[in-house]
């Protein structure tokens, strides 16, 4: 029987283990951390994702401040409020919510955050000193999906890990952390849509990490026994039996492919908790004055 890893249980745990935190912050005269967030238009995912941000920082006992712009604002009015924030010493981390109107340039936006603020982990220093094992905020699905692992005590060192999908946001921030000899230590190899022998490649992984967004694409047959399986799909697909017209599916099939799991993340209820968790996690950091 595998085992289920519920990240919405363990995102809850660590939730009331920040707060703890938090509390005892103010305790001694210290301010409750703060973060911020810009959300750009009215897009439905990005109103949910902030939405759930908002809560996670009343769970944690954190302040929060939504800034909310029309999807018609310039590129150069938003720099200007991400230069006003990073110079906002009652800010302590801050994010631009993904994805924003075609006219601005995300890169662009991403690298105007100061590191010592960009709580996402997505600013080219905090991936690169991340990249050499320098202290540094994490990108947060990554770092989540690390804690999955350890808080199940799943054994990483030496394990061959294969991910599925090299994007900067998940995949390759997930290579190299399971890499490191101070996180993973494992044997990675990254595949994605140029691989040959995909299959074969699969099968050898004793942790099989899917983030490449195709609804059931891991199937049994690319599964060995007693593998652990991290699926990072959140995929809507149409399900006219659901209230909402559709429903959550990740990249693994799961039915099928858990029987032969030694541990699974279930989607909806795996990954995606972790994603909003960590972000907290990241903000208290950032509130104790360091990366």
């Amino acid at each position: 029987m595998y085992t289920l890893i519920d990240g919405k249980a363990t995102a809850a745990q660590i939730k009331a283990e920040i707060r703890e935190e938090v509390e005892k912050m103010v305790a001694s005269g210290q301010r409750r951390p703060h973060l911020a967030a810009i959300l750009v238009g009215h897009d439905g995912g990005s109103e949910t994702y902030v939405h759930n941000k908002v809560l996670a920082c009343e769970a944690c006992g954190f302040t929060s401040t939504l800034i909310r712009y029309e999807d018609n604002i310039t590129e150069a009015e938003l720099l200007q409020k991400i230069d006003e924030l990073n110079h906002d010493d009652d800010i302590d981390g801050f994010i631009v919510q993904l994805p924003l109107p075609k006219h601005i340039n995300e890169q662009t936006v991403t690298e105007a955050i100061h590191p010592g603020k960009d709580v996402d982990g997505f600013h080219p220093t905090n991936v690169g000193r991340m990249a050499i094992g320098l202290p540094c905020f994490i990108s947060a699905t990554p770092l989540g999906i690390l804690t999955l692992l350890q808080r199940y005590g799943i054994a990483t060192s030496g394990k061959k890990c294969v991910i599925l999908g090299r994007s900067n946001i998940v995949g390759k921030p997930m290579a190299q952390l399971m890499m490191q000899k101070q996180y993973g230590d494992s044997t990675v190899t990254v595949c994605h849509s140029r691989s040959a022998n995909l299959k074969e490649e699969c099968r050898q992984a004793d942790i099989l990490i899917a983030a490449i967004g195709r609804p059931g694409f891991v199937t049994a047959d690319m599964v060995k026994e007693g593998a652990t399986v991290i699926d990072v799909g959140t995929t809507r697909v149409p399900d006219a039996s659901r209230k909402s017209g559709f429903r959550l599916s990740g990249d693994v099939c799961f039915q099928e492919v858990a029987p032969k799991c030694a541990a699974i993340t279930p989607v909806p209820g795996g990954v995606g908790p972790m994603t909003i968790c960590m972000l907290m996690l990241n903000t208290l950091k950032a509130g104790q004055g360091c990366e």
